[in-house]
């Protein structure tokens, strides 16, 4: 991109973003543009998901190559009908010529329906290979990229941008060579009917050029500003809907509804730019098609009247004048469409440019029987982007069957720790060990096979009951879901459900109690059977009564394997077999609750908070 056209694209970003409402002027987009990407960058990216479908690509191009000349001979039979049968009042050529129009409009039609039925194929063969790719992707990335960017707005360009792509790669490049192919038959007949006016008609062709090469800049930049824009709205409806209660319990519909209508209207205005750029290509277009028509029609009269052109040769080079100007028009009506498809195919292109933080080695280890020791050795690591360093020199041990309890305040490296044992991070220095192996050397899909996590947030997934339990475990029979269930204390209210192990628990499992919620999680971490069992706050948000009821099943669940538990709920841990207390990311202590509770004046104050909270619920 030029320089201009770069400070084009800026400035409309600047002129339509959304205003935080602080009164300094100061803008705030919801939704950053992707970076500019070159035609060429974006051709070598994307064809190679046209490989499923390239064989029928060249039936494609027999389609569009074979209308033009279809189109042709139909409008040549024109001339015939005027010249041979009209003007010489020679009604026994009708019958032939009529079987010729029916025999070409038959063959157009069946043309038309294959290209068509056979373009849609090959569409969406190449929507399906990209699309699925792009979410492939999109699960490896690391969570900091989820963290730092808007769902909806991810989610745009997994649906409408890919769409978007398609126009560009596939369905551009067709009408593209279509339009040529027109032009290429279009005018070798007229340069055969008369070479002089096929001359004059291509006046106006540079004309049509100039156009396009002005008002292509402005499109580019509009279109990518509308993409934007687009995907701003995604990540605000979606932000919104997903916080609905939040929303409404504190009051702030209209200050919701007004940040929407801020984005939808930033939105509206980007389109209407670029609409009123491609509206305004057409009535030019068609002045000039207008001019070259007429003045070829001035000469072609001319021509008649001095004996040296025929009727038909006249009407019929009108025609083809008329197809001729068609595809000119459309090759303009095509880069502006390129151009709105390029910013789609750059928003696509940002997101599989982002690379995930963590891979697997070249040729992992693959232990046959994994016990279940876990070890942190001088573990230092910082978060991506930040100079906070969240975990300093960080060691301790869990040995196989033995519970490791980590707590202290918030802040203290707690979570942190949780993330790199699962790998969604890597340490900047040290290591983590499982059964003396670094994790490095192991691929993530055998890591993760061998932890069973329950998270604080206790995710449940839209489906049934079943389909929950099931998560942990894929093609887990019945029997093994009840057992599950059994052991996390489930069983008797998944049976008082409506439908039981049937019942669709909602999005987010919004029909469960939190206390149900966690129990499901529960037997989700028991069907997985793992050595390594990781809690994060695994009593979280319950009341004493929930709580009580979840750690007997926890208790059930940790015997016998590994655990790591990370609580500040001291009551969840007191008989862990080790306590690590975390400080501001350093170990600060580690021993027994008992030891901890003599010797630590931080894990006391810990411990009084606890207890004090026990006793004001």
């Amino acid at each position: 991109m030029t320089p201009g056209q770069d400070e084009h694209v800026w400035s409309l970003w600047r002129l339509m973003a959304v205003d935080t409402g602080d009164g300094d002027g100061r803008t705030d987009p919801v939704v950053a543009p992707a970076p500019a990407v070159s035609l060429r960058r974006i051709f070598v990216r994307f064809w190679p998901y046209t490989r499923g479908g390239r064989r029928w690509l060249a039936l494609l191009l027999g389609f569009v190559l074979l209308g033009p000349v279809v189109d042709a001979a139909a409008i040549w039979l024109f001339k015939v009908v005027v010249d041979e049968v009209l003007v010489p009042r020679r009604l026994g050529l009708f019958p032939p010529v009529a079987l010729g129009y029916a025999g070409l409009t038959l063959l157009a039609g069946g043309l038309g329906f294959a290209d068509e039925t056979t373009s849609a194929w090959v569409g969406e063969r190449f929507l399906l290979a990209l699309r699925a790719d792009v979410f492939r992707h999109l699960q490896g990335l690391p969570l900091g990229f989820f963290e730092r960017r808007r769902l909806g707005d991810v989610l745009s360009r997994l649906t409408a941008d890919v769409e978007a792509v398609e126009t560009f790669l596939l369905s551009g490049v067709l009408d593209a060579v279509a339009y040529v192919t027109e032009l290429a038959v279009f005018l070798g007949v007229l340069f055969y009917l008369r070479w002089d006016l096929a001359l004059t008609a291509l006046v106006v062709a540079p004309l049509f050029w100039i156009t396009v090469r002005r008002l292509s800049t402005r499109v580019r930049a509009a279109s990518r500003e509308r993409r934007r824009r687009s995907g701003s709205v995604s990540a605000l409806a979606e932000e919104t809907l997903g916080n609905i209660a939040l929303v409404q319990a504190y009051n702030r519909q209209d200050w919701e509804q007004e940040r929407f209508r801020r984005e939808n209207l930033a939105r509206f205005r980007a389109t209407m730019a670029a609409t009123r750029l491609r509206a305004l290509f057409e009535p030019i277009g068609d002045l000039l098609e207008l001019v070259g028509a007429l003045i070829v029609l001035g000469l072609g009269a001319w021509e008649l009247v001095r004996g040296r052109l025929t009727l038909g040769e006249l009407l019929v080079f009108v025609a083809l004048l008329s197809r001729l100007y068609s595809p000119i028009q459309g090759i303009g009506r095509l880069g502006n469409g390129v151009y709105s498809a390029t910013a789609a195919a750059e928003r696509i292109i940002e997101l599989l440019d982002q690379q995930p933080q963590v891979a697997d080695p070249p040729t992992p280890l693959r232990p046959a029987r994994v016990r279940g020791a876990v070890a942190f050795d001088g573990v230092w690591f910082r978060y991506p982007g930040t100079t906070r360093v969240a975990l300093y020199d960080v060691s301790f041990r869990a040995e196989p069957g033995e519970t490791v309890a980590l707590v202290g305040e918030s802040g203290a490296g707690k979570t942190t720790v949780a993330k790199l044992l699962l790998r969604f991070y890597d340490p900047e220095r040290g290591a983590l060990r499982l059964d003396g192996i670094d994790l490095r050397e192991l691929a993530l899909t055998d890591l993760r096979e061998h932890i069973a996590v329950l998270l604080q947030e206790t995710p449940v997934i839209h489906g049934t009951v079943r389909e929950n339990i099931a998560y942990g475990r894929p093609g887990a029979t019945d029997a093994q879901i009840t057992a599950a269930a059994r052991a996390a204390d489930a069983d008797g209210f998944i049976s008082r459900l409506p439908e039981g192990y049937d019942t669709v628990v909602g999005q987010h499992g919004r029909l469960l109690s939190g206390g149900q919620r966690r129990r499901i999680a529960i037997a989700r971490a028991v069907i997985r059977d793992a050595p390594v069992l990781l809690l994060d706050e695994p009593t979280t948000g319950l009341d004493p009564e929930s709580g009580r009821r979840i750690l007997e099943p926890l208790g059930r669940l940790m015997n016998g394997r590994t655990t790591i538990i990370i609580s500040h709920d001291l009551r969840t841990v007191r008989n862990a077999d080790r306590i690590v207390l975390l400080r501001e990311g350093r170990v600060a202590a580690c021993g027994s609750h008992a030891d901890l509770l003599a010797h630590d004046d931080g894990y006391a104050r810990l411990d009084r908070a606890a207890t004090l909270t026990k006793a004001t619920r």
